[in-house]
């Protein structure tokens, strides 16, 4: 066996079943592994025997020599996200510029690269995106990607754009935002194909979670005919007026605020027609007195109907985030048993340092899912929720709040030291409100947030076992 590796680094975090899921494949034929986003392969060839023993084969740029040589000023950029699929013996993934590369997995020779749209600089500046999606319905094959503001369609002998998709026949669709405040459409993240839609999350180029300001383009999830190319369906993020959930952002603040779109991964049960869609933290996320109320649908995971866009269920991790607690990581499509009774769940990690685990039908929690009281914000203006959702199953699975119990021990000089550098933070539990807290006259400057806005659980979340159901 041969390990084929793109990326710096993967990281496994592990749910524990009693249960076997669905047969496992030899192919990798979505970016995690599967729509169901196991990151799971059954091979056996390779153990804790001989490990020790793996040579490196070939290595291959990530960067196009051809058009390097061809622009020398061209700088791609320096993080490499994509990860390959392999279909039919042949591995695909987005080279340092987006463009998918075709390659033989013995040898890593090129088998074709996808040409420019056209060979201008311009064009060509772009940067890796996390993977390629593989539809077929027997006859038809295709490959679909996302590259700037456009969705290709490509045929995996060739990588040449399929006619009779997108504008005007040229293999591509617009995913442009023709909105108010949306700059550009972007995406790191990798198409889904449900059947014969595509849904497409994305980003605005707007404020962004971590903003400052108020007013951004919301980052609504979208999907277009596999075939065609053509727009089916959108799902608003923030809802629209008489549409679900309008009425938790009060004061009028959903006509404008957004951002919270899909940064990176979507998941999928094609027998349901389900996509599992995570919602990120909505724009300048660390101050919320202009948006009252939970803010649907931030910080949520959302089944959507891929053939309508309608909404089937929903939960919200964190109401009124303040902490950038958004829902990043992809969730897990599994098999388990609980008490005897067989559930084919969804697994949610978050930045929480929880895991969030559902009947992917239903969406009713496995385990009781419980609203607690937490701190208050004192802020001038701030609302905050009174009670956020606490898993009772499984434990978390990190840090949760800090307290000086927390901190350095290993001499009584390290233990000062980390006593005087907290001295003028705020420290408490899990969703402890941003500064100010308890009032000037305490001194202190800001709340030290545990997990940290990077979170517990990020793009680097969780793995499944179908055959252990660990």
């Amino acid at each position: 066996m041969r390990i084929v590796s793109l990326v710096p680094f993967v990281i496994f975090a592990v749910l524990a079943t009693s249960a076997v899921g669905q047969e496992p494949s030899n192919e990798w034929r979505y970016f995690g592994g599967d729509e169901a986003f196991t990151r799971y392969a059954p091979f056996d060839q390779i153990d804790r025997h001989n490990v020790d023993k793996l040579e490196l084969v070939w290595r291959r740029p990530a960067v196009d020599p051809e058009l390097q040589r061809a622009f020398p000023d061209l700088q791609p950029n320096a993080y490499l996200k994509s990860t390959p699929v392999i279909i039919d013996g042949v591995l695909y993934a987005p080279n340092a510029f987006g463009l998918v590369e075709a390659f033989d997995p013995a040898t890593g020779e090129t088998i074709w690269r996808q040409p420019p749209f056209v060979v201008t600089e311009e064009e060509l500046a772009g940067s890796s995106t996390r993977g390629v999606a593989y539809w077929s319905d027997g006859d038809d094959q295709r490959l679909l990607l996302v590259r700037g503001e456009y969705l290709y369609a490509l045929e995996p002998a060739t990588g040449r754009r399929i006619p009779g998709f997108g504008l005007s026949d040229q293999g591509r669709a617009h995913l442009h935002w023709d909105r108010p405040l949306a700059e550009h459409f972007s995406w790191s993240g990798g198409p889904i194909v449900v059947g014969d839609v595509v849904v497409i999350a994305g980003t605005t180029a707007g404020a962004g979670d971590g903003g400052l300001v108020r007013e951004a383009a919301p980052e609504d999830v979208r999907g277009f005919d596999v075939r065609t190319g053509e727009l089916l369906w959108t799902f608003h993020v923030v809802p629209r007026p008489g549409e679900f959930g309008a009425d938790t952002w009060g004061d009028g603040s959903g006509d404008y605020f957004g951002d919270f779109g899909s940064w990176c991964c979507l998941t999928a049960d094609e027998t349901l027609g389900l996509v599992y869609v995570p919602l990120s933290a909505p724009t300048g996320l660390v101050y919320g007195g202009h948006r009252p109320g939970d803010n649907l649908f931030s910080d949520s995971l959302v089944a959507i109907d891929a053939a309508t866009g309608d909404r089937v269920w929903h939960f919200q991790m964190v109401h009124h985030d303040l902490w950038d607690y958004d829902t990043v990581g992809p969730p897990t499509l599994g098999e388990i048993t609980v008490d005897g009774r067989r559930i084919k769940a969804v697994m949610q990690p978050s930045k929480t340092a929880f895991l969030y685990v559902f009947d992917r039908e239903s969406g009713e929690p496995v385990w009781p899912i419980e609203e607690r009281k937490v701190p208050q914000s004192i802020a001038p203006g701030e609302r905050t929720s009174s009670t956020q959702p606490f898993p009772t199953k499984p434990p978390p699975f990190d840090l949760q709040g800090i307290t000086v119990d927390d901190l350095i021990d290993f001499t009584p000089e390290l233990r000062a030291a980390a006593l005087e550098a907290v001295e003028s933070l705020v420290l408490g539990p899990i969703f402890t409100p941003p500064w100010p807290q308890s009032g000037d006259a305490d001194g202190k400057q800001a709340t030290l947030t545990v997990p940290g806005g990077w979170g517990a659980g990020n793009w680097h979340t969780g793995a499944f076992d179908p055959e252990t159901g660990v």
